[in-house]
């Protein structure tokens, strides 16, 4: 059985596509077949953390909403990144990504016309039964609007993405109301950008409490994550950093979920 989790944030600059970029690539690594959607269409980008050349992008999410193409056509693997060794006994991982538009013209359009979410959702349903795909992570827009409502409603798996900060605590709140109120089957807050001279078991305690939702875990601000500067996957550059270890754990719980449906 498949499943699908969208990550989420109220706010942008949150490093919610830092986040999900990571997540699929270690759950990839784990042997998953691994489907990736950005659906942050009016501020699209994933598709640069994962090495995806805006020459090799023929079709994008845009255009098979706006019928110019199957959804399959819009996908591109990008499995490569991953650099996994041959392997005669355990399965290898895979990740197909499909990209929004960052074209002007159709960023305009989408926020001039819309689009129609519930294609969107038949769609990924679609996709998810034509890659044969373990997972499906959503990135999706921030805020809360039809479209982010469906991918909630779909999901399995909601990771709401917060950081330390008073404007993000309220905006949350909302976020875990509205999923609540969906019933969502399983939703995990990740602290982001948390500064090391925090106390992370004392932030963590503060937040289970006011959302009554656990914390999947708080990823440090990283110097190194400055330095990367979005040209690729921070857990495979640097895959002993605390950073890394903590999406790990993060990830793993994200497919725990998975197997604890299944018992």
């Amino acid at each position: 059985m498949s499943e699908i989790i969208s990550v989420h944030s109220f706010r942008g600059g949150t490093g919610k596509s830092n986040v999900t970029s990571n997540l699929a690539t270690l759950i990839a690594r784990s042997g998953k077949r691994v489907g990736v959607v950005d659906t942050d269409i009016q501020s699209p980008g994933i598709h640069v953390l994962f090495g995806l050349e805006e020459e090799r992008i023929r079709y994008t999410l845009n255009d098979y909403l706006w019928g110019r193409c199957a959804i399959e056509d819009a996908v591109y693997d990008v499995s490569s990144i991953l650099k996994q060794k041959p392997s005669l006994f355990g399965r290898q991982g895979s990740i197909y990504l499909m990209p929004s538009s960052i074209k002007m013209s159709d960023i305009s359009r989408i926020l001039r016309e819309g689009y129609d979410a519930r294609l969107l959702n038949d769609g990924l349903h679609h996709l998810v039964k034509r890659l044969k795909l373990d997972y499906l992570l959503i990135d999706t827009h921030p805020g809360i609007n039809e479209e982010t409502l469906l991918s909630i409603i779909m999901s399995d798996v909601l990771v709401l993405i917060l950081r330390p900060d008073k404007q993000d605590y309220q905006g949350t709140a909302v976020a875990v109301d509205v999923a609540k109120k969906l019933e969502v089957p399983k939703m995990l807050l990740v602290i982001n950008k948390a500064l090391p001279s925090l106390n992370f078991n004392e932030l963590r305690q503060k937040v289970q409490n006011t959302y009554a939702t656990p914390v999947a875990g708080i990823l440090p601000v990283s110097e190194e994550m400055f330095n990367l500067g979005s040209s690729g996957i921070f857990s495979l550059q640097y895959p002993n950093h605390p950073w890394t270890e903590t999406i790990s754990a993060i990830a793993k719980q994200v497919m725990g979920a998975k197997a604890k449906s299944m018992v």
